[in-house]
């Protein structure tokens, strides 16, 4: 059974940090990209992040680049969520989700593919962001 776990959400100020951990098991690590999805309250889910556990490569959305840095962490199955400069926007519920990395030619189109929810096979249940101004 395919599990994610996510956690480390919080309540900050703005302009502090916070770190999200997304620990995956019952799947091949590797073979996986995990990204990260958010939904404030009334409003529609955005990818946030995502990592290709196969080669390492990262995507960010244009709100969240420059201060949130993802990374993962193979011998602990973990993919991790590095939150700077949080801004009372980012509060939400944010949720680690995970599907087979298939690289396309096109870097862009891999890119909206990757950030779309629409294509991941697993999620976890969110952890929330509370960013207070």
């Amino acid at each position: 059974e395919v599990q994610l776990q996510a956690s480390g959400g919080g309540r900050v100020q703005d302009g502090g940090s916070l770190r999200l951990s997304c620990r995956a098991s019952g799947l091949t690590f590797d073979d996986h990209a995990i990204g990260w999805f958010r939904q404030a309250p009334g409003k529609e889910r955005e990818g946030v992040s995502c990592i290709s556990n196969a080669d390492g490569s990262t995507y960010y959305a244009d709100s969240v680049k420059g201060r949130f840095t993802i990374s993962s962490d193979k011998a602990k199955n973990t993919v991790f969520l590095q939150l700077n400069s949080l801004e009372p926007e980012d509060t939400a519920e944010y949720f680690c989700a995970a599907q087979i990395y298939l690289p396309f030619e096109d870097p862009q189109l891999l890119r909206r593919w990757l950030l779309s929810g629409d294509h991941y096979n697993y999620w976890g249940q969110g952890t929330l962001v509370t960013v207070s101004s």
